[in-house]
C-alpha cells in the first residue's frame, strides 16, 4: 500500500517500533531546502551527501588525478585527497568548524514578569533598590552579555523601558512557560538567557557562565544546586533547538520548562559557588527582609 500511495503522488512515512522512514517525492530544489532546514532545526549536525549546487558548506573529496575542486562549486571549507585518513581528517575538520557555527546563533535575553505576585503585595517587577526597578536592573545586567532583550508577560512597566520588545504570554500555556514559549515563538533561530524578575542577586558573572556552558550537543542549561533534586529553569539557557522540546511539554499539558532536563541533550551542571546567590528569588516581603538581613546588598527597597 505504501508503495502504490507513492507512486500516486503522495509523500509516506514508514514507521517502525524503533525507526521511522520518510519518503518523499523531490519537486525542485525548493523542498530540498524545506527538508534540510526542518532537520537543522532540530539536529546538532546534518550531513548531505552530493549536492554541489546547494548552498550548504562542503567537504571536497578530490577524483583520482584531481588536484583542486571544480570551477564554480562555492562554499568549500576543506579539500582531501583520496589516499588520506578521510575519517580523521573529516573529525578534525569538525572539532574546529562546528564550534563557531554553533556559537553564530544570536544570543538574546528574556525577562519573565508574568507572576501576580500576590505573596509580596506588589508586583515584583516594580520593586525598587537605589532608585532602580528590579526590572531594570535585570535588563542592564542582561543587556551586557545579549544582543536583545524582551520582556514577557503582563503588567505595566517603567517608562525607561518603553522601547523594549513586549511579549504576551502564549494562550495555551501557564506560568512560566508561557513567557519562556512566547519569546522562543517570537525568535525562534536564537539562543535564549532566560531570567525571572525576581532574582535578587542576579549579576553579570552568572550570565556569562551560563554563557559558557554553550556547546555543540548541548540544547539547555538548568542549573542545579548542590543538595537539590530540582533544576534551576527561570535563569537559564535555552538552545533553539530546545524549542521542539517545550511545544511537546505544552501539547502534553506540561507548564513546567524543568521537564527538559530529562532528555539527554539537556545539562544541569552546579554553578560555582560564588555565583551561586544569582538563583535566589523572594516572593514574600518577610523572604525579602530576610534575604537582605543576610547579604551585604545595600540600598532602600
Amino acid at each position: 500500500d505504501s508503495e502504490r500511495l507513492y507512486r500516486s503522488g503522495a509523500d509516506v512515512l514508514l514507521q517502525g517500533r524503533r525507526q521511522e522512514i520518510l519518503r518523499i517525492h523531490r519537486d525542485g530544489q525548493d523542498k530540498l531546502a524545506l527538508v534540510l532546514g526542518s532537520l537543522c532545526r532540530e539536529y546538532d549536525l546534518v550531513l548531505v551527501e552530493g549536492h554541489k549546487g546547494t548552498p550548504l558548506p562542503k567537504v571536497w573529496l578530490l577524483d583520482p588525478g584531481e588536484n583542486e575542486p571544480p570551477r564554480g562549486v562555492t562554499g568549500i571549507v576543506a579539500t582531501l585527497s583520496r589516499d588520506c585518513d578521510r575519517t580523521s581528517a573529516l573529525i578534525s575538520i569538525l572539532e574546529e568548524w562546528l564550534p563557531k557555527q554553533w556559537l553564530k546563533t544570536p544570543v538574546y535575553g528574556c525577562i519573565l514578569i508574568g507572576g501576580k505576585s500576590s505573596r509580596m503585595g506588589a508586583p515584583k517587577h516594580l520593586l525598587q533598590k537605589d532608585g532602580k526597578t528590579w526590572l531594570k536592573r535585570t535588563v542592564e545586567q542582561l543587556e551586557q552579555v545579549t544582543q536583545r532583550v524582551v520582556i514577557a508577560g503582563a503588567g505595566a512597566l517603567p517608562e525607561t523601558l518603553g522601547d523594549h520588545a513586549r511579549l504576551p504570554d502564549v494562550p495555551e500555556a501557564s506560568g512560566p512557560m508561557a513567557g519562556l514559549l512566547a519569546a522562543m515563538r517570537w525568535a525562534p533561530h536564537a539562543s535564549w538567557l532566560v531570567a525571572a524578575c525576581d532574582l535578587l542577586n542576579l549579576n553579570v558573572d552568572a550570565l556569562r557562565w551560563l554563557l559558557s556552558t554553550r556547546a555543540p550537543g548541548i540544547w539547555a542549561t538548568l542549573p542545579r544546586m548542590p543538595g537539590s533534586p530540582r533544576v534551576e529553569a527561570l535563569l537559564a539557557h535555552y538552545d533553539f533547538r530546545c524549542h521542539a522540546l517545550l511545544e511537546i511539554l505544552v501539547a502534553e499539558r506540561n507548564f513546567c520548562p524543568a521537564r527538559v532536563a530529562s532528555n539527554s541533550k539537556v545539562v544541569t551542571p552546579c554553578p560555582p559557588p560564588f555565583l551561586r546567590p544569582a538563583w535566589t528569588n523572594v516572593n514574600t516581603e518577610a523572604e525579602l527582609e530576610l534575604r537582605l538581613a543576610r547579604s551585604d546588598l545595600s540600598g532602600t527597597y
